[in-house]
């Protein structure tokens, strides 16, 4: 009889080792390393597989279904659907993520109590009681709802089964981190138990047909917590950013098989659950005073433009090493344009404290805020406002010069829609709309009074 061993394989690599360690040695992971049993008597394990397999059904282009031709359950919102590009797919698996009280479960209570209005579906919740995930659902208006099932498990094959043989059009499973295989014993929520829990319900998904959203929790530093993998395994990865204290909620696609990734929803939480923001702009700049340090930035939140206040404040620093602080905005982008400002203009922020703010909650990652950043700090700095009619926009280079942005059209159309009178920009763009400027200084100089 065939003795077996226990080896410590990575979760990362796939190296394995007879001892566990914090820290793997081959890709230098921590925490990685996780126990598995394995035979060591007989044949190796590509020789006991080898001509077990049965050759493949195959299918030419014109005999396969295509997927854009197969019914898409609608969410209710049609943001969201944009962003799923169309909406859930049969047999599609998406992962929803955020940090904790951005709104995941009350944004599928009330998908789950839209579709169930006419498609069956099957609410499993580790983390809470049924009693618990009614109340909510109770409160987002699916009270009366027959199709609506709700079910407290944390057992993986359980989930499995029942998206196998229960019939249900979608299964939410919210979180995948709390679920567990019962022939793993590590703890639920670790690498392993994140793998191979959801393997065997996204092949129970693909093979009854089911669409499956899985909800994950994320780090402190906001990635999805687990494996690399488990983002692989799925076909839609949904990002769910803002401010859980208030401000908007944005829900874009980080991964989409089936549509764009350069979409997103942008909601509001009131006391009926999330609602789709209508016109963000000009809710962002309703409370706005036209003050030194304040700029008006055009940008772009997928393919939608977006008009954002950008604020700055620059104060005499009390210690030896200033401080620079960003919300809304990357740190280590804003270091390097206060060094841009300081080695391409007469601005000496090197004894300053600077702090910027996204108002709205909002995070942006478009090199086209550069220049409404440069500026907000410059127009603090030297206590100078902007004209009140003007938007800005447009990436920097480390030579103080102003480049192109992506989508400017739209940008200008946007401003147009709410009465701004032109807009500050590079230089490359030819529109009336656009007083043009080739590098930093020229703006700061021209536009600043």
């Amino acid at each position: 009889m065939a003795k077996s061993r226990s080896q410590f394989i990575c979760q990362q690599c796939g190296a394995s080792f007879s001892k566990w360690a914090g820290k793997c040695e081959n890709c230098g992971e921590w925490n990685s390393l996780v126990e598995q049993v394995i035979s060591s008597g007989g044949s190796s394990a590509v020789d006991k597989s080898a001509g077990r397999g049965k050759a493949l059904k195959t299918a030419s282009v014109r005999e396969a279904v295509a997927e854009s031709s197969l019914e898409r359950l609608s969410t209710g919102i049609d943001d969201l659907d944009v962003v799923l590009g169309g909406g859930f797919l049969a047999g599609g698996v998406v992962l929803v993520a955020g940090q904790p009280g951005i709104g995941k479960s009350t944004l599928l209570a009330q998908v789950a109590a839209y579709i169930a209005g006419s498609k069956s579906v099957l609410y499993v919740s580790g983390e809470e009681s049924i009693s618990q995930v009614k109340l909510r659902a109770e409160r987002l208006g699916a009270a009366d709802s027959e199709k609506l099932q709700l079910a407290s498990s944390n057992s993986a094959e359980d989930i499995a089964a029942s998206i196998q043989q229960g019939g249900y059009d979608l299964v939410i499973v919210d979180s995948v981190q709390t679920i567990s295989l019962s022939e793993i014993s590590s703890a639920p929520g670790s690498v392993s138990q994140i793998t191979n829990s959801s393997n065997v319900i996204i092949r129970a998904a693909k093979s009854s047909g089911t669409a499956v959203i899985l909800v994950g929790h994320v780090t402190k530093e906001g990635s999805i917590a687990g494996p690399k993998i488990l983002e692989h395994l799925v076909d839609v990865v949904l990002n769910f950013e803002g401010d859980r204290y208030g401000g908007f909620r944005v829900v874009r696609a980080q991964k989409n098989r089936y549509g764009s990734t350069n979409e997103a929803a942008i909601f509001e939480m009131d006391d009926q659950g999330l609602r789709i923001v209508k016109n963000p702009s000009a809710e962002l700049l309703a409370e706005r005073r036209n003050l030194d340090g304040s700029i008006v930035l055009a940008t772009m939140e997928g393919a939608r433009p977006l008009l954002v206040e950008i604020q700055a404040l620059v104060n005499p620093t009390n210690f030896g090493y200033p401080k620079r602080t960003a919300s809304g905005f990357d740190l280590n982008r804003l270091n390097l344009l206060v060094a841009v400002l300081e080695k391409r203009t007469k601005l000496k922020l090197a004894d300053k404290d600077i702090y910027v703010n996204v108002v709205g909650g909002l995070k942006l990652n478009d090199p086209a805020a550069d220049l409404a950043v440069a500026m907000a700090i410059a127009s603090a700095s030297a206590g100078r406002s902007l004209d009140e009619g003007a938007v800005v926009f447009g990436e920097i280079g480390l030579g103080g010069e102003v480049r192109s942005a992506i989508n400017w059209q739209a940008r200008i159309k946007e401003a147009k829609k709410l009465g701004f009178t032109y807009a500050i920009a590079p230089k490359v763009h030819k529109d009336k709309f656009i007083k043009g400027v080739s590098d930093m200084r020229q703006a700061l100089i021209d536009y600043l009074q």
